[in-house]
């Protein structure tokens, strides 16, 4: 056993713990290994471990990673996510090589996906982003805008969306925490009966895990505490 195995079983274990906590459905939250900054090789390691989907913030790095496993590990199906802010010259890069994307908060963008998207692939998996505490450094549509735009973007050709995403204002606070969860929950039940048949909710990392599966995540986004702390002076 090695230390990635060890800590993906640790963090799996705890997801399902709290699933049963909360009287979720068992395996209903999936875990996402936020692979950002850690060596290919880690990935790799996870992956012979049963991870099966990772999600990366920077372009380039996720594309030297991507073309290494395809090239040398091409038994490993693994399920390439995109979190990271989107600018518009990468929305081609991105459509060819990702599976799903959580971090679409423009129609902009949205519309170069769905024209980027190659016709042999699947429609590719969307999750707007909702920026929930109206933080002026943080990404996401404001909560107001999100209908319009939700709208749209499932009107759009080669594009699946599946639900939303937010990074929400840290707190140590667990009644902070799960009120700004329960605040993507109530957008998603909007957009619902708008008629979108929306399934994700990806919320949660590390430090505010059993807030969100409390408040109804599918996708919980975990980084350091699979693949250890992170070092961004490399």
């Amino acid at each position: 056993m090695s230390l990635i195995s060890d800590n993906l079983q640790a963090v799996s274990q705890h997801i399902r713990a709290t699933e049963k906590q909360y009287s979720r459905p068992p395996l209903e939250v999936k875990l996402l290994a936020v692979s950002k900054t850690f060596p290919v090789q880690a990935i790799i390691e996870a992956a012979q471990w049963g991870q099966v989907a990772f999600g990366e913030n920077y372009l380039q790095e996720a594309l030297d990673k991507i073309q290494f496993v395809r090239e040398n590990q091409p038994e490993l199906a693994l399920e390439w996510h995109f979190i990271g802010p989107i600018q518009s010259n990468k929305t081609r890069a991105i459509a060819e090589n990702f599976h799903w994307v959580h971090s679409v908060d423009r129609e902009k963008i949205a519309i170069r996906l769905s024209e980027q998207r190659p016709a042999t692939l699947p429609p590719l998996n969307i999750c707007l982003q909702i920026n929930v505490s109206g933080e002026a450094s943080k990404s996401g549509v404001p909560p107001t805008e999100a209908v319009k735009l939700a709208l749209r973007i499932a009107s759009l050709p080669n594009l699946r969306l599946r639900g939303l995403m937010a990074v929400p204002e840290p707190s140590e606070d667990v009644a902070e925490q799960r009120a700004a969860f329960a605040a993507l929950r109530q957008i998603q039940e909007t957009l619902q009966q708008r008629g979108l048949a929306l399934d994700t909710l990806s919320m949660g990392m590390s430090s505010d895990l059993d807030a969100a599966i409390a408040e109804g995540s599918t996708i919980v986004r975990i980084g350091t505490a699979i693949f250890g702390k992170r070092d961004y002076a490399k």
